[in-house]
């Protein structure tokens, strides 16, 4: 890697020579391959395996990109340095006054001018195209500059997958091209875009009669009287947003949310269900079995997110845990109190972050704790350091206080024990934080957990087991289905593991979830049949690429490629494998919705705002899965690195719909 002549290296630091590992200083995201894959992060230019950068700022990802766009200088070989050597010379002595020899003439024809026969050539003018090209270019950031801040805009817009998109389309454009009119907007190009997401409707329906959908119920309360829900469904392919419903005054009516369950499953198809994903109340509980009992092909699952975070909630109610995560608090909210101090620890940490404030306020607090832990010897460096002793803020007495706790014995010991009790929760919550088919590993991730709980303590049991109970108790209470030990059941890097072992839990599970799936005799018959053949890892099963296959393709990919000889377990592990356990990756903005049942208008209006919201809500989840590769992998528990960046950070939060497009005349847009 040749450091000193490359620009990019401003931008990162090498952190492993011999693996040319290095570390982008803005995400602190490492890559092995040196600086060249470092440019196409920080350019945020998708390439294989590379991640694009979210922190990098604009003006650094704009030059990383000309860097790249910008094609090599073609080396000049020796003899064309002879030439232009002999060249510069010859042009030197024209310029200067020097005579040349004329070959082409005789003395009796009288000598010619050497300036006409031998001409120096001109000074090179460079086009003024370029310079042109540029000024144009300015001038058009300008102008978009402009309407940015005219329309107060935010600035993460620029971001949007649709933003270069829209320039590009109006640079291939003829000039004159003139923008659509804002009743052109609000009219036909509305009902355009709507006939494409009804298009691509189409295409995921397609998806959904093979491997299945979940119908995602998103629930949000005012805390006072409104009460929203969110209708979404997901498969493999992708999210749709169905619809939004006001249930205020009907939050707590099982009966109704019900009926309305059963419309939206209508709506999808039953026989396209797999599972549904409500809300923990007791409300949407009761009417999720009421669902379930009355169409017996669907599962009906509480939000596996929404559950975890539950059991993190219950691990800090426990004293000993309280009392050493408000002190962590303390902690990071004074490091975070001043500009100047939050400056002095990004020094001394290395440019690492103590908060993570995107994600789940009871995550938050545990990883805050962690990157305290990780931080412990430089947090106890930079408070000992001659640069915090000479500033002022080491004379403060709250800065003596969180010097004091720093070098507290018992606080360490407790920061420990609560992240080594933690993380094996955190870990499967990283896990299930998204739309990716996490089925398969949520019922074996949760065995692990406990287990490495339990060597933690060194198996304890009066130190464990109240662990265990706070867990237990969540889980069989509210998240346990017949869906997860099922999934994990046939899930090929799990079941043919060599630790592993079947219990009788996995094993009901199992055959549970086979008795809703297979909705007639003739398919149970046959998965009693494949079954074996599955167990035994038989035909095609056996083979050396399906052994690799094992724990090299995601769950779902195995069976489609080597389950065709058991086609009837294939297709029931299939649909199963390819459902999310949680619904919280899709941060929906409420104030959106809520606009719908506030707004008074007539029902005309109001049909074209529901529709806005449809178009809106669709276009920013194909966003979502454009913004990644379509390729998942298997999970390794143990590989699992809960300070990486999480789904829920990487994804933005759609932007409040602004309906004042609606009002009548355009004029009056405020």
């Amino acid at each position: 890697m040749v450091r000193a002549r490359d620009a990019c290296w401003e931008h990162c630091v090498l952190v492993d020579a011999t693996r040319q590992k290095v570390r982008c200083n803005y995400c602190q995201r490492e890559f092995s391959g040196g600086v060249y894959r470092m440019k196409f992060h920080l350019a945020q230019i998708r390439n294989k395996d590379i991640v694009p950068c979210a922190e990098v700022p604009d003006d650094v990802r704009d030059q990383i990109q000309i860097l790249l766009s910008t094609p090599k200088k073609q080396k000049t070989s020796k003899k064309q340095k002879l030439d232009q050597a002999a060249n510069d010379q010859q042009n030197s002595s024209s310029a200067s006054g020097g005579v040349h020899p004329n070959h082409g003439s005789s003395e009796q024809h009288g000598s010619t001018c050497p300036s006409l026969l031998f001409p120096h050539p001109s000074p090179i003018v460079q086009p003024a195209v370029d310079d042109t090209q540029k000024q144009k270019q300015d001038d058009a950031d300008k102008k978009i500059a402009v309407f940015f801040f005219f329309n107060s805009i935010p600035f993460s817009t620029a971001k949007s997958t649709y933003y270069q998109e829209m320039v590009d389309a109006v640079a291939e454009c003829e000039v004159g091209y003139k923008a659509p009119s804002c009743e052109k907007l609000r009219s036909t190009l509305l009902e355009k875009v709507k006939g494409d997401i009804n298009e691509y409707y189409k295409k995921v329906r397609g998806e959904w009669k093979e491997k299945g959908c979940t119908i995602l119920c998103d629930y949000w309360s005012d805390g006072r009287t409104k009460s929203l829900v969110v209708f979404s469904a997901t498969c493999l392919k992708g999210t749709l947003f169905l619809k939004s419903v006001d249930v205020s005054g009907h939050a707590d009516d099982a009966q109704y949310l019900f009926e309305l369950l059963e419309s939206v499953v209508l709506e999808v198809g039953a026989e396209n269900v797999v599972q549904v994903i409500t809300d923990s109340s007791p409300s949407f509980v009761y009417a999720g079995r009421l669902l379930m009992a009355k169409y017996s092909s669907l599962f009906w699952s509480p939000c596996a997110s929404d559950c975890i975070n539950k059991m993190l909630e219950d691990f800090s109610k426990q004293e000993w845990m309280r009392t050493v995560l408000e002190e962590a608090n303390k902690i990071t909210r004074y490091l975070h109190s001043h500009a100047g101090i939050l400056n002095m620890v990004r020094k001394f940490t290395g440019g690492r972050e103590l908060i993570r404030p995107r994600i789940t306020r009871f995550v938050t607090n545990f990883l805050s704790l962690r990157s305290i832990v990780i931080q412990e010897d430089n947090l106890k460096h930079m408070f000992s350091h001659i640069e915090w002793l000479s500033s002022s803020y080491s004379r403060c007495p709250d800065a003596q206080a969180i010097k004091s706790l720093l070098y507290l014995e018992r606080f360490w010991k407790s920061a420990r024990e609560a992240v080594s009790v933690s993380e094996p929760l955190v870990k499967i919550l990283r896990i299930v934080d998204g739309d990716m088919p996490a089925m398969g590993y949520i019922y074996e991730g949760m065995e692990k957990a406990k287990v490495t709980i339990k060597a933690f303590y060194k198996g304890i049991e009066e130190k464990y087991v109240p662990i265990w109970d706070i867990i237990d108790l969540r889980w069989n209470m509210q998240l346990h289905s017949p869906l997860h030990p099922a999934a994990g059941f046939l899930n090929p890097s799990i079941f043919y593991g060599q630790t592993f072992k079947v219990d009788s839990r996995m094993r009901n599970g199992f055959q549970e979830a086979m008795m809703k799936m297979a909705t007639d005799d003739k398919d149970k018959i046959e998965i009693t049949k494949e079954h074996p053949i599955y167990i035994n890892g038989q035909g095609a099963l056996g083979t050396d690429f399906a052994i690799m296959g094992r724990t090299l393709n995601a769950p779902g990919d195995w069976w489609a490629g080597y389950g065709y000889e058991i086609p009837t377990l294939q297709r029931a592990a299939i649909r199963l494998l390819s459902q999310p356990c949680s619904s919280h990756w899709c941060r929906w903005n409420w104030s959106t919705f809520e606009s719908i049942y506030t707004r008074k208008c007539n029902t005309s209006e109001l049909d074209k705002f529901s529709d806005l919201v449809s178009v809106h809500c669709n276009l920013w989840l194909q966003a979502m899965i454009r913004s990644r590769d379509g390729i998942f992998k298997p999970i390794i528990y143990d590989d699992i690195d809960v300070g990486a960046e999480w789904p829920t950070e990487s994804e933005s939060t759609p932007p409040v719909l602004d309906d004042s497009w609606l009002d009548d005349p355009p004029l009056t847009c405020r």
